[in-house]
């Protein structure tokens, strides 16, 4: 993409609205802290400490609008006391310059660096540096630093009382996170009617993996609908993709697929309603279509071997479901839903539920609730992220040291500059500065349109009604307000509103009201430009890094399938944890891949030896591969199975070549799978002298798996056919 290409898909996504859910009570809660915080300043210390407490208040709300799974009160009291430290330090340096200028640097090099222990981290830390550049002009001397630093501490600690005293969705982040993954299960049975080979985007099973972790405090307080259903629904996906395989055993039409069809509706129907009833808190309501469609003895005689077994698995999870769902209602809610569960629950077959259960669960016992690490215990793992970060060629190391360099400058700018206020520069240039080029350019344009609305609006109000004490106060939280409801739908909105309440609690604390638009604008332009500047001479490109995101994609599918097809080997010796952790791999390096690709496409970079072609077929042939590999876990065998030795080799031979086929990628070769197609051929020699064979389908699992390797090679030598698809396991390829 050549740059000014770049620059106009940056410039139209920076100042694109979006029509999104508004949380109008949360954005009150956040407003009234903010009026509380302000009328206790102005009563007690004046205009000037009222204006530093009121922009802790403010940035501890907009801290709990981040997507975090930590408790909204903890988010607040964290920026509230974050920030009263940057600002006490930032005073007792303020006065001379060099010294101001090391403690931005240093400072600002440090939040760059948060960005290591996720966004809402980094954004945190950011709006310290931002706000800081900010409240160190206020304070007169030492003390009055002191009472400042309290202040702002002040301001977080009242959004954090009136969280708790006012919960809005207490839980709302979590629920929403585990009724997506449902409901994107729902989604995928009901496109696996019409297309057996549909694909899944794991993105909202990893989101709900993500919310599930909590601290020991938590888990004795979480809902008890929020406690099992995530791990039920991680074993339900292969589970709908191994009964809509036509290759298993029903075919493309007939009464057998529509039996099948008839299942995967009615587990849409399923999941959608336990994904509405964890949403929202309320009891499942189930379709009496769908469960008499799952209940219906047609399935045993209808559907035989893995069709057969994938629909008995299929009802004791959504029974599962539905009995995590419900939680701890009435007597009557309770006695609803475990009827509907037992109805659900039956075998179609005859076989007894006992039996379907463990067939479900393989024998694998209910795991405890995952384990996230308290905000002491937090710390060196922050600190470990970040020190991981300073090494060569780290994109967080380079975004570090850009904002840094783009924050003294521009201080030393805005000082120079005979407008005033000259922190607009870099308080303009740290807020937009991202780690990602297109975010950065997006964020700096949409910062520049929003600062000439807010600052024209706000100069306009002033000018025209010339506003005292009071009104301005109102009028700063009235901005907030719209800044907390509108957030979400554009950060040039929301630069909009916060540009109007700088002007306005500036103006409360005795700043200028002569200072000009074109003054603000000129300082904000400055920095934006600033930054987009520095990400040109020091960038962080992910194009040069795709070809190593697609080994580490290989690599850890390689594993993956190799873990899957080693359980055949010797059943009764395997545990499943090395599957599980494998999956968990695959997922993280599938979106790492993902993102990456995203964000190369925005890039104003030549390619760097992957073309999009082979970028698409590439990724089609590691999908196909992760699935042969997930069909093949959804039939592992229990540890009675008879073992299938030929299995290890050919595990131990995936294992190997995906390996070296990952550094061959990053080495700008093609990968080669002699290795695997030794081990299979040897397998099928083997098939073929002797009378029988104790499971043919991870056999021709395994040749599914070769193909997908193979069609990797060709897409990513350019002589894949795109038109063509591998071929699911089950299918003989002999």
């Amino acid at each position: 993409m050549s740059w000014l290409r770049a620059l106009k898909e940056t410039a139209r996504s920076g100042l694109s609205i979006e029509r999104r859910r508004l949380e109008p009570l949360i954005a009150i809660r956040g407003a009234a802290g903010l009026a509380v915080v302000i009328g206790i300043s102005l009563a007690f210390f004046g205009p000037v400490v009222a204006a530093s407490s009121a922009f802790g208040a403010f940035q501890a709300a907009i801290a709990t609008f981040q997507r975090s799974w930590r408790p909204r009160p903890v988010l607040a009291l964290v920026s509230g006391a974050s920030l009263a430290v940057s600002t006490f330090l930032g005073y007792l340096t303020g006065t001379r310059l060099v010294l101001f200028l090391a403690l931005l640097v240093l400072w600002t090099f440090v939040a760059g660096l948060a960005w290591a222990a996720g966004p809402t981290a980094g954004i945190i830390a950011a709006s310290n540096v931002a706000i800081m550049l900010v409240t160190v002009t206020l304070p007169t001397s030492v003390a009055n630093s002191a009472v400042h630093a309290a202040m702002i501490l002040f301001g977080g600690i009242v959004q954090a009382a009136l969280i708790v005293l006012f919960p809005v969705r207490r839980w709302g982040a979590q629920r929403d996170a585990l009724a997506d993954a449902l409901a994107a299960e729902a989604d995928y049975a009901r496109r696996l009617r019409h297309d057996p080979l549909a694909p899944f985007d794991p993105v909202p099973l990893m989101t709900a993996r993500s919310a599930a972790a909590v601290t020991p405090r938590q888990a004795r307080r979480r809902p008890p609908e929020l406690r099992g259903s995530r791990g039920v629904a991680e074993r339900i996906r292969p589970v709908l993709a191994s009964l809509a395989d036509p290759s298993l055993g029903v075919p493309s039409e007939g009464p057998e697929r529509e039996r099948v069809r008839e299942l995967l509706a009615a587990a849409g129907s399923v999941l959608d309603s336990a994904a509405r009833a964890i949403r929202h808190g309320s009891p499942v309501e189930l379709a009496p279509s769908a469960v008499a469609a799952l209940k219906t003895p047609d399935t045993g005689t209808l559907l035989t071997g893995p069709p057969l077994r994938a629909a008995d698995r299929l009802g004791a999870l959504l029974s599962d479901v539905i009995e995590t769902a419900e939680g701890e209602g009435t007597k009557e809610q309770e006695a609803k839903a475990e009827a509907a569960a037992e109805a659900i629950k039956a075998p179609a077959n005859g076989t007894p539920a006992a039996e379907a259960a463990q067939a479900t669960s393989d024998g694998t016992p209910v795991a405890p609730h995952r384990r996230r690490p308290t905000l002491l215990r937090l710390v060196p793992v922050v600190l470990a992220a970040m020190r991981a970060q300073l090494r060569p060629g780290s994109p967080i190391l380079r975004h570090a040291v850009r904002v840094s360099v783009v924050a003294a400058g521009g201080y030393l700018i805005g000082t120079v500059l005979p407008f005033g206020h000259g922190y607009w520069a870099p308080m303009a240039a740290v807020m937009v500065m991202r780690p990602e080029f297109s975010q950065t350019y997006a964020r700096s344009v949409a910062r520049f349109g929003g600062t000439i609305v807010g600052v024209s609006l706000a100069t306009a109000i002033v000018q025209t009604t010339h506003p005292g004490v009071t009104t301005a106060a109102a009028l700063s939280v009235l901005c907030a307000l719209l800044m907390y409801l509108l957030m979400r739908t554009g950060y040039v909105v929301g630069q909009a509103c916060v540009s109007a309440y700088v002007v306005f609690l500036l103006g409360m604390a005795g700043d200028n009201w002569s200072q000009t638009v074109l003054e603000r604008v000129v300082l904000t332009l400055a920095g934006g430009l600033l930054a987009m500047i520095s990400y040109a001479l020091y960038p962080a490109w992910e194009t040069p890094r795709l070809r190593g995101r697609l080994g580490d994609w290989l690599k850890a599918d390689g594993r993956y399938a190799a873990s899957v097809v080693d359980q055949y080997a010797e059943p009764a010796e395997r545990g499943h944890d090395d599957v599980r952790s494998a999956l968990l791999d695959t997922r993280e390096a599938r979106v790492a891949w993902q993102e990456a690709l995203a964000t190369a496409q925005h890039e104003p970079v030549r390619n760097r030896g992957l073309s999009r072609s082979a970028a698409d077929d590439t990724q089609h042939a590691l999908a196909q591969l992760g699935r042969a590999a997930m069909l093949l876990e959804a039939h592992l065998p229990g540890g009675g199975a008879t073992p299938v030795p030929d299995a290890a080799h050919l595990a131990e031979a995936l294992r190997r070549a995906t390996e070296q086929g990952a550094k061959a990628v990053r080495e700008r070769r093609v990968p080669d799978w002699t290795e695997v197609r030794e081990a299979l051929a040897e397998w099928d020699a083997r098939q073929r002298t002797d009378e029988g064979e104790a499971d043919p389908f991870v056999r021709e699992g395994a040749h599914l798996l070769l193909e997908a390797l193979e069609e990797f090679s060709r897409g990513l030598d350019g002589r894949s056919d795109s038109g063509t698809k591998p071929k699911s396991p089950g299918r003989n390829t002999d």
